[in-house]
C-alpha cells in the first residue's frame, strides 16, 4: 500500500508529520489564498487595473504589461508604451508582486500602491499625467458613487485610486502549485525527475536567493557574480535608487513562481527559453557547468510552480460621457 493511500485511510495521520517536516524544513514555502474583508474596494481596484482610460491614448491599461492572461507579464522582451515606444526593461509579473520586498527591478517603488502611480504619468508607458487620469475618473458618475461608498465622499485622489489597484492586485496570489502540493504532504504530486531536478536546485546554492513562498522577489543581488552578465540593456540596477557604486547591476531577485509563463527572462528579456535561463544562471551566479540532465530536471521542477491562476469575471467599466476627456491615441508628446 502506497504512502498517499495510507494517508487517504488515516485521514492525514502519516501526511501529518510528513507535512509538517516539509514545511519547516524546504526553504520554499507554500503559497496561501489571498484572504481579504474589502471587496467593494477589491472590485474597485479590479476596474482602475483594466481601464485604459487612465492613459493618455486610452487603449494601455495596467493588464497591458501585465496581463492576466499571461502570467501576469506581457512576454515581450520590454514593454510597449505609448506610440509603441520600446520600454526600458523587461515588464515583472504582478502575480504574488504584494511578497516581493519591494516593486520594480530596482526597488524604487516600496509598495504596491506606490507602484501603480509610476506608470500612468510615465511617458514612455501610460504617457498621461495624475491631473488629466483623476479628471476622467471624476467625469464619470459611476466611479464617484463607488469611491464614496468605499472611502466615504466621491473625492477621487491618486493616493485613493493607486489604494483600490492595489487592494486588488493583493489578490493576484497562485497557490496550489503541484510543488506547494508536494509541500503539503501529497507524494505523488512530483515525478521523480522533478524531485531530482529540485535537489540539483537546492545542491548548487538557487535557494539562497529563490526562497520563501515566492522563490525570490526577497532580497537585491548582483547579476553575474562569477561571471559578468553581457547584454547591451543600459539598466544598472540598484544603484539607482541608492547612488552606491557597490549596487550597481544589482537587481530583485525575480519570484520563480510561474516562471514557466513570464518568459522571456531576466531584466532585459533577452533569454526565451526557461532551459537557457537555469544553465545560463548556474554559470554566472553559482560558477557552475550542469550537465543536460541536471538542466532538464531543474527545468522540470521549475514548472510545478506554476499555481493557480487568478480567475474572475472581466470587469464592466462605466462609460464616459460628454464631460469625459478624449483619448488621445497618437499624441506626440
Amino acid at each position: 500500500m502506497n504512502k498517499q493511500l495510507l494517508c487517504l485511510l488515516l485521514a492525514g495521520g502519516l501526511c501529518a508529520p510528513l507535512q509538517a517536516e516539509r514545511l519547516t524544513s524546504e526553504p520554499i514555502q507554500p503559497i496561501e489564498p489571498a484572504s481579504f474583508d474589502e471587496p467593494e474596494k477589491i472590485e474597485l481596484g479590479k476596474k482602475l487595473f483594466f481601464d485604459p482610460r487612465l492613459s493618455r491614448s486610452g487603449f494601455i491599461s495596467c493588464n497591458s504589461c501585465h496581463n492576466l492572461s499571461m502570467g501576469g507579464s506581457d512576454n515581450l522582451s520590454t514593454s510597449i508604451g505609448h506610440n509603441w515606444q520600446e520600454g526600458p526593461i523587461n515588464s515583472p509579473t504582478v502575480l504574488n508582486s504584494s511578497m516581493n520586498v519591494a516593486q520594480f527591478w530596482d526597488g524604487r517603488a516600496a509598495t504596491l500602491q506606490e507602484q501603480a502611480a509610476g506608470p500612468i504619468n510615465n511617458p514612455k508607458e501610460m504617457a498621461s499625467t495624475h491631473v488629466l487620469a483623476l479628471d476622467v475618473l471624476r467625469s464619470i458618475p459611476q466611479y464617484r458613487q463607488e469611491f464614496a461608498e468605499i472611502y466615504g465622499s466621491d473625492e477621487i485622489d491618486i493616493d485613493r485610486v493607486t489604494d483600490a489597484i492595489a487592494a486588488f492586485e493583493e489578490t493576484l496570489v497562485t497557490p496550489n502549485s503541484r510543488f506547494d502540493q508536494w509541500l503539503k504532504g501529497d507524494d505523488q504530486a512530483l515525478t521523480q525527475a522533478e524531485l531530482e531536478g529540485y535537489k540539483t536546485f537546492k545542491d548548487i546554492g538557487c535557494t539562497a536567493c529563490h526562497n520563501g513562498p515566492a522563490a525570490g522577489g526577497s532580497s537585491f543581488q548582483r547579476m553575474g557574480v562569477v561571471e559578468p552578465y553581457v547584454t547591451d540593456n543600459p539598466a544598472e540596477g540598484r544603484v539607482a535608487v541608492t547612488g552606491k557604486d557597490a549596487d550597481r547591476f544589482s537587481f530583485k531577485v525575480p519570484t520563480l513562481r510561474n516562471v514557466e509563463l513570464t518568459y522571456p527572462y531576466f531584466h532585459d528579456g533577452a533569454h526565451w527559453k526557461l532551459e537557457e535561463a537555469v544553465d545560463l544562471m548556474a554559470r554566472l551566479q553559482l560558477g557552475r557547468e550542469l550537465e543536460k540532465q541536471d538542466i532538464d530536471n531543474m527545468t522540470a521542477f521549475l514548472k510545478t510552480l506554476t499555481g493557480d491562476q487568478p480567475d474572475f469575471s472581466i470587469p464592466q467599466l462605466p462609460p464616459s460621457n460628454n464631460a469625459t476627456p478624449i483619448p488621445v491615441p497618437f499624441a506626440k508628446e
